[in-house]
């Protein structure tokens, strides 16, 4: 049997230049996880508004001060049905309801933001409204969109 013999100038057998350290960064993974979260944000932003779709009136009218809780959203569209937030409620069971929720965040002086669409009933929307006055809730604010022009 024969042996292999390598002849090499001492340091047993290694050579004696070193390859360089690669010192760069490969972005492409990178690239791809903020290509993917991009994605998943343009998606996911619409639906972070209030649920019921609504044509909202536009008015000059400056926004209100936001406090530190979350104020109540109610939302009356174009076929006259009653939300509070994205749970539909029949209209004689709204002032029950409501109460139940602002006493355990707040009392009668949480503030409401009632959304009506544009073309709702002008009738349905004065009904909550004074369903609400009635009630002794005091901080009602109606929701509309900037006038663009």
């Amino acid at each position: 049997m024969g042996m292999n013999v390598a002849s090499s100038s001492g340091g047993g057998g290694r050579r004696s230049r070193r390859k360089p350290v690669m010192a760069e960064i490969n972005v492409t993974p990178m690239v791809d996880v903020m290509l993917v979260l991009l994605i998943i944000f343009m998606v996911s932003a619409p639906l972070l508004t209030v649920g019921v779709p609504l044509d909202l009136p536009q008015t000059q009218a400056k926004s209100l001060e936001q406090n530190d809780q979350k104020p109540i959203q109610m939302s009356v569209d174009i076929k006259g049905k009653v939300f509070i937030a994205d749970a539909e409620i029949a209209i004689n069971e709204l002032i029950p309801k409501l109460k139940a929720i602002t006493d355990a965040r707040g009392g009668l002086e949480e503030r409401i933001y009632l959304r009506a669409d544009k073309k709702a009933d002008y009738g349905t929307v004065a009904k909550v409204m004074g369903l609400l006055s009635g009630a002794g809730f005091k901080k009602l604010a109606l929701v509309t969109e900037a006038d663009q022009g």
